[in-house]
């Protein structure tokens, strides 16, 4: 059974639950209730490790989650449409017998609003719309509401929050809320049941972990005897059949320091923290670093050739890490460290794909550059930031960035200076 953590306020979560009994027999939903939206990163960092997928009662609340380290792939939250505001607007032509006459609202997009007043062919009178971000708060909205309801500009106030519909209640101040509808709830776990198909799907795939003892032919020959490095093979299938144990899976080894681990990939991914602790024990007791390389594919054949890529890999550039290659060719790097990062070889767009041949820059380094700038809290970077976060040393860094903007990809958009001296850093930002 999969679990799922449901994020929003109270009224929210409770409804989204009891809507979610439908499932019962394949997803387990587990409550995390907030008062501040703010709160949706502290409460998934805190609680990941015990759900499988993350349910969002609100995109805001997503937003937030996409700034996090959690993958993509877990995070789920329910679309609005127009239907949550149409019910918020019945409800103030009941109360107040006129409809959306002099009132405030405040929404993600005004987008949603006008497609919803464009279908009823409606154009409203005195009506304040306020945009809100990851970076609002719930003081600010309150104040947006409260300040107009004062000077006598509305009649009442939308919103999308139930602080600030509370805080406003509390003022005196007639609120109503907009919420998302059964409807959407009953959709967005539906999509929320096929996803769970999809976990089902990476526990039946095939994943290969290649561990290469690194310089094992040096440890060879500095044995003191046979029986020395016997000892310390021994110790090292030893914390090996341990892991394997772990993983439920099958330890093969190759000889001169390589292992081969046959498992699932949904076992390997929620056993990556044991991983790490491997190879660790295994850096401690051969005294020297350790390759992992990762594949998973839909047969053993397939996941083996990605393994094979992945340890080559890290091999190669071992700041990398533990890396994978996923059936799809997406890499990762890093995994299960703060900095770790996923992207792809390959890129469908003709155009994207005619620029960076003409800037020559590979498909590959172009997809470490995006995805490393998705995941930053700002799309703008400096050079330094790729050397650091890339591994790529700065005249390489630099020489990327300019072809860049030389075919219109990137563009420099300012400078800063930490110091009084020296240069400052060009600022840059993906086109």
């Amino acid at each position: 059974m999969y679990k799922v953590g449901v994020i929003g306020p109270t009224s929210s979560v409770e409804q989204i639950i009891n809507l979610g009994k439908e499932y019962e027999l394949i997803i387990n939903f587990i409550g995390y209730s907030y008062k501040d939206f703010k709160d949706t990163e502290s409460i998934i960092l805190k609680y990941d490790q015990y759900v499988d997928v993350w349910l969002f009662s609100s995109q805001i609340s997503y937003m937030i989650a996409e700034n996090t380290t959690i993958p993509a792939e877990k995070l789920i939250y329910i679309q609005h449409t127009e239907s949550g505001i149409y019910k918020s607007l019945l409800h103030v032509a009941h109360d107040q017998g006129e409809f959306l006459n002099q009132i405030s609202i405040d929404e993600l997009t005004t987008s949603h609003l006008q497609q919803a007043l464009q279908q009823i062919n409606f154009k409203p009178k005195d009506i304040y719309v306020k945009t809100f971000d990851v970076d609002s708060t719930t003081k600010e909205l309150i104040a947006f509401h409260t300040d107009l309801w004062e000077s006598k500009k509305t009649k009442g106030a939308l919103t999308c929050f139930e602080a600030v519909y509370l805080g406003l209640k509390e003022r005196g101040i007639p609120a109503y809320r907009i919420s998302t509808t059964e409807m959407e709830i009953k959709q967005s776990l539906r999509i929320l049941a096929e996803k769970t198909k999809t976990f089902y799907f990476k526990d039946t795939q095939i994943g290969v972990q290649i561990l290469e003892i690194d310089n094992f032919e040096k440890l060879s020959e500095k044995a003191k005897s046979s029986y020395s490095l016997q000892y310390l093979e021994i110790n090292l299938k030893e914390i090996l059949l341990r892991f394997c144990e772990r993983l439920d899976g099958s330890l093969l080894e190759k000889g001169n320091g390589r292992y081969i681990i046959f498992s699932s990939r949904g076992t390997i991914e929620r056993e990556i923290g044991m991983l790490q602790d491997t190879v660790f024990q295994l850096t401690n007791e051969s005294n020297t670093t350790v390759s992992v390389g990762i594949g998973y594919g839909e047969t053993v054949h397939s996941a083996e050739i990605n393994a094979q890529k992945a340890i080559q890999l890290s091999k190669e550039k071992s700041e990398y890490g533990i890396i994978i290659i996923q059936e799809d060719g997406k890499v990762v790097q890093s995994v299960g460290e703060e900095d770790e990062l996923s992207f792809s070889y390959r890129i469908n767009d003709t155009d994207l794909l005619s620029k960076l041949k003409k800037a020559k820059i590979s498909v590959k380094n172009y997809n470490k550059l995006y995805a490393l700038v998705k995941r930053m809290s700002s799309s703008d970077f400096t050079i330094k930031d790729l050397s650091s976060h890339l591994y790529w040393d700065e005249s390489n860094a630099r020489r990327i960035v300019v072809s860049l903007c030389e075919v219109d990809l990137a563009e420099c958009i300012g400078e800063e200076s930490y110091t009084s001296r020296g240069r400052p850093s060009k600022i840059y930002r993906l086109k």
